[in-house]
């Protein structure tokens, strides 16, 4: 058959697992969108082109043995914070970086599955902001509309999908950059449970607020990812019990109590969701009531959990400023970041840690009335491409808290989220809602976002137009 874009993970699978196309014609035709789309889109930083007709080819002979494994033959990416075997990990920053010798667990993973890795993704510098630009590789533009930012930090990944150039993406997620980019570009993306998906070479990644996740257009993708991904390496220090979530897709997940949380969590600057954003919540909440569940308001006993965030991000910053080998090219405001964490890399991280079984205690007894949250991912559509480029320390981060308030929480208890479209605003700007749960609830959200596919079809919508380098791009 001739290679469409809208198939997915799955079907791509099936098509090559039933002889319906080569790997190699998969790849190649992934390739070209790559190539015709970097110029506009920008979603890569490295494209690996020999390296995977490679792999393509190795999988093409496989697949003629009659191997059969999950992802055999198809072209998926990865965000550029995750080692892939002989190419660099520059993380969004400026200067030359050495290949890595190993992959990363996560990527060994896919590797074993049998997928075909077509490159690295661009993030922001050390996956801080919800943007994906800077000066060491330009601005990834949004596929929905190429003058506003895809979010971040897996902005790559998430632009890359979004525009139908590989069917599934993993990222990562330290405070939304996975369920945030995913929102803005009108896809799934699964932020699952601390070490369901292995970070290493870093045990704990920014102290273990981040983990690695999977964006797609559909969630039976996003699981399948999710399943290929997931394993831990002997020396992980989180080590979940295994789950199959592609087992929970099209699983009924009962009646359930789902609690509508449209209070942003306490910051010390101001937040307040935006009235478009609000309004395409509220109309997923009537959907979840229209399916049998019991929909109300409530919001988490967060309390001042912002305090134990703050520690564990600059202190993780401040471990890559170390590790980074032009110091001197870092943007101002994360040598700022790497200060503030020198600081409170002591009593106050260890302090922060601690309060983390506490949080998770409070706040789990909040699920013994409800099953799951139904909350905003962001307060405010995607923002302008170089709209937050420049600015400050204060005004970057009263910028950031003000678009994307909701997400970080769930990062600091570790528990899994998953954005769904929401819909779009009246500009025509994607927007998302996150369902959270507690610790291992991953099936139960995932079958209730495919629910919720069920219904509103998100996976049949497309960018307006193909990005190409002939389409607007300022």
């Amino acid at each position: 058959m001739p290679y469409d874009r809208s198939a997915g993970l799955a079907e791509s699978v099936r098509a090559l697992a039933d002889g319906e196309l080569t790997s190699r014609q998969l790849v190649e035709a992934c390739l070209a969108r790559i190539e015709a789309t970097q110029t506009s889109l920008n979603a890569f930083r490295i494209v690996r082109r020999s390296a995977a007709l490679a792999e393509a080819d190795a999988a093409d002979r496989d697949l003629a043995a009659g191997v059969r494994r999950p992802l055999l033959g198809v072209p998926v990416a990865v965000k550029d914070d995750m080692d892939v075997a002989g190419e660099p990990t520059a993380f969004g920053c400026r200067g030359e970086f050495p290949p890595v010798t190993e992959d990363g667990e996560a990527v060994r993973r896919l590797r074993a599955a049998g997928a075909v890795i077509v490159g690295k993704t661009n993030t922001c510098e050390l996956g801080q902001w919800p943007f994906t630009e800077g000066p060491a590789f330009g601005a990834t533009r949004n596929p929905w509309q190429p003058r506003h930012t895809p979010g971040g930090s897996s902005g790559g990944s998430a632009a890359a999908v979004a525009a139908g150039l590989v069917p599934a993406a993993l990222g990562s997620d330290g405070a939304g950059s996975v369920r945030i980019p995913a929102a803005w570009t009108h896809l799934v993306g699964i932020k699952p449970q601390r070490g369901r998906i292995s970070t290493w070479p870093r045990g704990e990644s920014f102290q273990g607020i981040t983990v690695n996740g999977t964006l797609a257009r559909t969630v039976a993708d996003a699981a399948l990812l999710l399943d290929a991904a997931s394993g831990n390496h002997p020396q992980d220090p989180h080590r979940p019990a295994q789950l199959t979530l592609v087992d929970a897709v099209g699983r009924d997940p009962g009646r359930l109590r789902i609690a509508l949380s449209l209070k942003p969590p306490f910051t010390a600057l101001p937040a307040r969701l935006r009235p478009e954003v609000r309004t395409r919540v509220l109309e997923l909440a009537r959907k979840l009531a229209a399916l049998g569940h019991t929909v109300e308001e409530a919001d988490p006993p967060y309390g001042q959990i912002g305090l134990t965030f703050v520690p564990r991000a600059t202190v993780g910053i401040a471990e890559r400023v170390r590790e980074a080998p032009h110091p001197d090219l870092l943007d101002r405001r994360t040598l700022e970041a790497a200060r503030l964490g020198r600081l409170l890399d002591g009593a106050p991280l260890r302090a922060a840690r601690r309060a983390e079984a506490t949080l998770r205690g409070r706040i789990g007894t909040f699920f013994t009335s409800y099953d799951m949250v139904l909350a905003p991912t962001t307060a405010a559509p995607p923002p302008h491409v170089g709209a937050l480029l420049w600015l400050g320390q204060f005004a970057t981060d009263r910028a950031m808290i003000a678009a994307c308030p909701y997400a970080w929480p769930w990062n600091v208890l570790g528990w899994p989220g998953v954005n769904v479209p929401a819909g779009f605003t009246g500009d025509g700007l994607p927007v998302g809602a996150q369902l959270l749960g507690p610790a291992d609830s991953e099936p139960l959200l995932v079958s209730v976002a495919a629910q919720l596919e069920a219904e509103l079809r998100w996976h049949e919508l497309w960018p307006p137009q193909p990005v190409t380098e002939d389409s607007p791009a300022a």
